[in-house]
C-alpha cells in the first residue's frame, strides 16, 4: 500500500474519532497561535526600537559641497566641522583654491542665480560646488549604505492663491521617505522616481506648509506656485513619532519637497548641495565615512596633500557644532568624535541586537512549551488509537498490508492533526497579532518567513510525536492483533 492509498485511510480514521480530532487539533491550534504572536511581538518590538534609532537619526551620515577647513593632523579622523565666521575667514585664506565652473542660469524665471544657489566656487573650497548625482550614484555602491538621497535646498516663496508662504524648498530623490523613517503621509504619496525622472513638476508638502496654505482642506491634486512655476501637490508629509513634533521653522515639515532633476532644470544647474546617506547598521557608520571620504577625494581627483573639497559629517558632529562651544573646543572635541562614535554607535547597535534577539527567542520558547503540549497530545491520542483499533489493524495486516503501509497511516494521521492545528494556529495567531497592535498599541510584525515557519514546526511536532504510536501500530503481531475483542 502506497502513500496515496494511506492518506484517505487516515483521514477516514480521523473523521470517526470527531471530538478525540478537534481536540488535538485544538491543542495544536493554540500552540501554534501563541508561537506566532510571541514572534510577531518580538519582531515588531524590535523593528521599533530600530526605527526609532533610524528615526533619531543616529545612522545619518550628510555630505556636504565645500569645506572650509583645510587639512590638518591634529583631526583624528573627525571630518570638518561649521566654524565661527573668524574661523571660516582664516580658512579660506589657508585653504588650497580649486576652482569648479558652475552653470550658467536661466534669466527667465525669478529664481536664484546658480553663484547665489550653489555657492561661488571661484571663493575657494569654503563655497565650492562640487557634488553631483554621478558621485550620489557611486556612494550607493559602497557596502553598509542603506539609503541615498541627493539635496539641493533654497527658501522660497509658496503660493496658493492669495495665500503665500515662505519655508524651505527642498530638492530630492524619492528615497528620501526611506531615509525619514517617522514620516507618514497625512494624504497622497512622495513623488515617484518616474515623476523624478522625467523632471516633472510635483510636490509633496510638510503638514505645516500644508496647514499655512490651504488650512484644513486636502491640498492633493491642487497647484502651487514656485518660482512663477506651477506644482501639483501629490502629499502632504507628517509623522506620528514622539521623538520629532512638526513646527514652524523646523525644516522637515514646515517645508516642501520637489524631484531634484526638476529643481536642476529649473535652475539650469547640474551640482548639488548635500548627499544623505544611511547606513543599514549603526555600527558601520564610522567605516562608511571614511569610505565616502576615499570615494569623493578620489572622484574628484584632489591630491594627497590637498583639502576635501566636501565635508562628511554626522548627527553627533552637527550636534556639537551647533552647540554654542567655542571654536578651538569644538574643534578639538569633534576631531575625536569618530572615536566617540565607534564605541557608542557600534556598541549600541550590538547590544541592541543582542537584546532584541534575545527577547524574541524567549518568547518563542516560552511560546514553545505550548506546542510541546500539543505534541504530547498527539501522541497520547495516537497511543490510545492503536489500543482502541488492534482489531482494525490486525485485519489490514491479513488482507495483506506490510508494516510500513501501517506505520504511514499512522504518521499521516498525526501529521494532518498537527498541520491541521497550525493552519488554524496561523488564523488565530495573526488575529492575536492584529488584536494586540489594534487595542493595545503594541508594535506587531508577521513576516511571510514566521508563519511558514510556524506551521512547518507544527508539521515536524505531528512527525516527531506521531513516529513512536506508528511504529508500535507496525510492530503489532496480526495473529494476537485479530484475537483482540
Amino acid at each position: 500500500m502506497r502513500m496515496p492509498s494511506s492518506l484517505p485511510i487516515a483521514l477516514r480514521a480521523l473523521r470517526r474519532n470527531t471530538l478525540q480530532t478537534a481536540l488535538t487539533v485544538a491543542g495544536m491550534t493554540i500552540g501554534v497561535a501563541a508561537v506566532l504572536a510571541m514572534i510577531a511581538i518580538g519582531t515588531g518590538a524590535r523593528a521599533a526600537i530600530e526605527d526609532q534609532i533610524r528615526a533619531a537619526g543616529m545612522n545619518l551620515i550628510v555630505v556636504t559641497a565645500g569645506n572650509y577647513k583645510v587639512k590638518a593632523t591634529d583631526d583624528f579622523g573627525g571630518g570638518a566641522v561649521e566654524p565661527s565666521a573668524a574661523l571660516r575667514l582664516l580658512s579660506l585664506f589657508e585653504a588650497t583654491l580649486l576652482a569648479h565652473p558652475e552653470d550658467d542660469p536661466m534669466e527667465k524665471h525669478d529664481h536664484p542665480t546658480a553663484r547665489q544657489r550653489l555657492g561661488d566656487s571661484e571663493a575657494g573650497l569654503g563655497s565650492a560646488a562640487t557634488l553631483t548625482s554621478a558621485d550620489a550614484d557611486a556612494i550607493r555602491r559602497i557596502g553598509g549604505v542603506q539609503y541615498v538621497a541627493e539635496g539641493l535646498h533654497q527658501n522660497a516663496h509658496v503660493k496658493n492663491g492669495a495665500k503665500r508662504w515662505f519655508t524651505r524648498l527642498h530638492g530630492t530623490d524619492q528615497q528620501l521617505p526611506l531615509i525619514r523613517r517617522a514620516w507618514v503621509f497625512r494624504t497622497g504619496h512622495f513623488f515617484t522616481a518616474r515623476e523624478q525622472s522625467r523632471a516633472e513638476q510635483v510636490i509633496v508638502l510638510g503638514t505645516v506648509a500644508a496647514e499655512r496654505l490651504f488650512g484644513d482642506a486636502d491640498p492633493v491634486g491642487r497647484d502651487v506656485t514656485i518660482w512663477n512655476q506651477p506644482f501639483r501637490v501629490v502629499g502632504v508629509v507628517t509623522t506620528t513619532s514622539w521623538m520629532i513634533a512638526p513646527a514652524a521653522g523646523d525644516d522637515q515639515f514646515d517645508a516642501v519637497y520637489i524631484p531634484f532633476r526638476t529643481m536642476h532644470r529649473l535652475l539650469n544647474v547640474t551640482k548639488l548641495n548635500d548627499i544623505t546617506i544611511t547606513a543599514a547598521s549603526t555600527g558601520e557608520v564610522t567605516r562608511i565615512m571614511t569610505d565616502v571620504t576615499t570615494l569623493l577625494r578620489t572622484r574628484h581627483r584632489i591630491a594627497d596633500n590637498a583639502p576635501d573639497d566636501f565635508t562628511v559629517t554626522t548627527q553627533a558632529r552637527q550636534a556639537l557644532a551647533r552647540g554654542g562651544l567655542r571654536p578651538d573646543v569644538a574643534r578639538a572635541v569633534v576631531g575625536n568624535v569618530a572615536g566617540l562614535e565607534k564605541v557608542t554607535l557600534e556598541q549600541l547597535g550590538r547590544t541592541l541586537d543582542r537584546a532584541t534577539s534575545t527577547m524574541a527567542l524567549l518568547l518563542a520558547a516560552i511560546a514553545a512549551v505550548s506546542l510541546v503540549v500539543g505534541g504530547i497530545g498527539i501522541m497520547n491520542v495516537m497511543l490510545l488509537s492503536i489500543t482502541d483499533r488492534t482489531r482494525e489493524i490486525g485485519i489490514r495486516r491479513a488482507v495483506g498490508a506490510r508494516r510500513r503501509d501501517v506505520r504511514s497511516q499512522f504518521v499521516l494521521e498525526a501529521v494532518a492533526l498537527s498541520v491541521a492545528g497550525g493552519l488554524m494556529g496561523v488564523i488565530v495567531g495573526l488575529a492575536a497579532a492584529a488584536g494586540l497592535s489594534r487595542y493595545l498599541r503594541w508594535s506587531t510584525t508577521v513576516s511571510p518567513e514566521a508563519i511558514l515557519l510556524s506551521v512547518g514546526v507544527a508539521a515536524a511536532v505531528g512527525i516527531f510525536f506521531g513516529w513512536y504510536p506508528a511504529k508500535q501500530a507496525a510492530a503489532l503481531d496480526p495473529i494476537q492483533s485479530l484475537r483482540r475483542e
